[in-house]
């Protein structure tokens, strides 16, 4: 039961994220930028999230399914990008069609990838630096009192 009301709890606060994204009127008729920004954020924010929590913070299965399946999963969009191709397919904008899979396609992956590594070169070092000062104090505090 717990499980559900993370992700439905991650899943109101993507969802409205989304919208807040969606209503910035920075959509040109023949290109959905707000789709792309969504996505492409959602990639790279998942990657990093699961990469830190999976490899480092060891969070729960429910804080990870309340992250991935209801935040991003809210907040990122794949059946708009379709609805929104198709319509450009419709109206006549075969390029702007293509393009906008193409992009979508190519900047979410380079967003995996760029926050899977951002992840494990920077933040999960930086973390494990952290841990391994915090542990080592005491013992240094201990042989300068000898």
């Amino acid at each position: 039961m717990r499980k559900y009301l993370f992700i439905g709890a991650g899943g109101a606060i993507g969802a409205v994220f989304r919208y807040v994204i969606k209503e910035i009127p920075i959509c040109p008729e023949v290109m959905p930028l707000n789709t792309l920004i969504v996505n492409v954020a959602g990639c790279f924010v998942l990657a990093v999230v699961l990469t830190v929590s999976i490899e480092i913070l060891e969070f729960g299965p429910n804080l990870r399914l309340g992250i991935a399946t209801g935040l991003i999963g809210a907040f990122t969009t794949f059946s708009t990008l379709c609805k929104e191709t198709a319509e450009l397919f419709y109206r006549g904008y075969a390029f702007s069609a293509i393009f906008n899979v193409v992009i979508s396609a190519i900047l979410g992956f380079a967003a995996t990838y760029f926050g899977i590594a951002v992840a494990t070169e920077v933040i999960i070092m930086r973390i494990k630096d952290w841990q391994n000062s915090k542990h080592d104090k005491p013992a240094d505090a201990e042989s300068e009192e000898d």
